[in-house]
Order: C-alpha cells, then structure tokens, then sequence
C-alpha cells in the first residue's frame, strides 16, 4: 500500500509538471493566432518564437511518462480509461498531430499560412479541453455497464454543469499560466511593447480563472460528496495557500516588480490547488472503480517502477532546467541577439 502512495505522487508530479510546460507552449500558440488576428504580432511573436524555438519537442515527454507510468502502476486503469476516453484521447492525439505539423511548417517552411495559424492556436486550447474529460469522468457518475462492457454516458456527460467547469477550466489555466510566464519573458527580454500586452492578459485572465475553479470546486460537491468534503475539512489549508499564491502573483504584476517571483508564486498556486485536489480524491483513481490500495500491481513491479520513474524526474528536471538556462534564458539569446 506504501508503494501505491509512492507510485502516485510520483505520477502526479509528472502530469503537474506536464500541465505547467504544456500550459505555457498551449497558451503561446493562441496568443500567437490572436496577436496576428488582431493586427499586434509585430508585438510579441517574435518573443514567443525565441520560447518555443528550443523547448516544443520535450514538453510531451512528461505526459508519455505519466501515461505509462499509469498503466504500469495501475493495469485496471488501462481497461476503464482506455474504454470509455476512446474519442476523447483520439481527438486530443489529433490535435497535438496538427501542433506538430504546424512546427514542422513553421521552421521548414517559407512562411506561416494563416490556417495553418488557427489549427494551431486553437489546438492549444481544445488540447487540454479533450485532456480534462479524463478528471471529470474519475470523479464517478458517467461510466455505464458492467466491467466487460463499459460505456460512456455522453448524455450526461455533456449535461452535466460540472463537466463543462472543468473544460473552461482547464482552458482558462491554460491562458493564465502562459500569460504569467511570457510577462516574466518579456520583462527579462526588456521588451516594453511585449510586456505590456502580456501583463494585460495575465491580469485579464487571472480573475475568470479563480471564479470558474470556485465554480468547479462547488459543482464538485454535486457529483463527488465524499471528495467535496474529504477536501473542504482536511485539505482546506491547501487551497487557501493556493489563493494566497494567487494574490501576491496579482500584487506583484500590478505592480510591475519582481515578475520571476511572481510566477513563481503562480506555480506554486497551481501546485498547492493541483495536489490538494489529488490528495482529496484518494484513495480512488477512477471513482468508485479503481482504488490505489487494491488496484496496484505487485510490489516487486512497484519498487522497479518507483526506481525507474524518479530517475526519469532526475533526468527530465535538470535537463530541461539546463536547457532553458542555455537557450530560453541566455541573455543574448532571450533579447534577440542571436
């Protein structure tokens, strides 16, 4: 049972840190397509470029990593999951097709077609739309049938108020993180009209993103009683950080100081609301399911797989931390000189 709690954070830190690095490339994209819509590319594209340029291709490596894992630790997972996220996981694998192809257009090709444009900057958003039904459905009430036959309730799924809090969720994350870092950019790369525009849309995005999680966590309470409670009488505290992380991120960009600390408070929001609503939801995975302590593969499987994944965290981390370091953050590089 140790090994099960071990395994999942272990997991839980993988796909947290997909969603940040996902989030930031996801929300880059659509202010690339809305910058060239509204006739302000000139502004920031070029900053969004020097980000992209080096960093696009590792960000799923976190995600792959999170999936196996999930299956490895947790082979029930592959059955209920794989059976009823079938379209959704479909059409989040053809989206990230299309980001794809955009990249390889982009750099090989001899100019950036505007459809191409809005596949890709739309894509950022539907991504994580697609990606967040998987949250939804685990909190119960949407799988019908028996465990040879599982099927969806599409009926309810798409009826339901909760369902749809998640989606606008996950999209409105999306915008408030990658806004957040690319002022932090922008500032490093002292570009002022950049920065202004960014620093606008991370306050404009900040408040719908604290209204629609209040939403999703009081929605919560209609679809998972016992996940509602578990997290409002023995989790609370996780969430209040959240919100105070929140806040002195608002303060701080108001005030136009310390923009790294400020994400750095925004990440540290995300993670404090992230983990808390995880920890909240033990033991089950996929309410009422799978359960870690009964679901969990043997524990020599476990260990092996605990070994090889923290390795991997070890591996991935300081890599891509040494990547930013020599490419996204080089002082020449970040304002444009080489």
């Amino acid at each position: 049972m140790v090994f099960a709690y071990i395994g999942i954070t272990v997991l839980w830190i993988f796909l947290f840190c997909y969603i940040i690095v996902a989030s930031i490339d996801f929300g880059a994209g659509f202010f690339t397509l809305h910058a060239k819509i509204t006739k302000q590319d000139k502004k920031i594209n070029h900053l969004i470029a020097r980000y992209l340029n080096p960093v696009w291709e590792v960000t799923n490596v976190f995600f792959v990593f999170f999936f196996v894992g999930m299956v490895g630790f947790f082979p029930d997972s592959a059955k209920y999951f794989g059976t009823v996220l079938l379209l959704p996981a479909s059409i989040a694998l053809i989206l990230l097709s299309i980001r794809g192809g955009f990249y390889a257009f982009e750099n090989y090709g001899p100019d950036t077609k505007l459809p191409w444009l809005v596949l890709y900057g739309l894509a950022g958003l539907f991504i994580p739309a697609a990606l967040a039904t998987t949250l939804t459905i685990s909190e119960g009430g949407y799988i019908t049938g028996s465990s040879n036959h599982l099927d969806l309730n599409w009926f309810e799924l798409l009826l339901s108020p909760y369902s749809w809090s998640v989606v606008f969720l996950a999209i409105i994350s999306v915008l408030y993180i990658s806004s957040g870092f690319l002022t932090y950019y922008a500032s490093k790369a002292n570009d002022k009209p950049a920065y202004g525009l960014l620093r606008y849309w991370f306050l404009f995005w900040g408040p719908p993103m604290i209204a629609i999680s209040l939403f999703v966590f009081l929605s919560l309470r209609l679809q998972n009683e016992t996940h509602f409670y578990t997290a409002v009488f023995d989790y609370w505290w996780m969430f209040v950080l959240s919100l105070l992380c929140f806040v002195g991120a608002m303060l701080l960009t108001l005030m136009k100081k310390w923009h790294g600390f400020a994400f750095v408070l925004v990440i540290l929001q995300m993670a404090f609301a992230f983990f808390g609503y995880g920890a909240s939801k033990l033991p089950y995975i996929l309410y009422p399911y799978i359960r870690i302590d009964e679901h969990v593969v043997n524990s020599g499987m476990a260990i092996a797989l605990i070994i090889a994944f923290i390795l991997g965290l070890l591996l991935l981390i300081p890599s891509l931390i040494l990547l930013l370091r020599l490419f996204v953050f080089d002082k020449k590089y970040v304002e444009g000189k080489k």
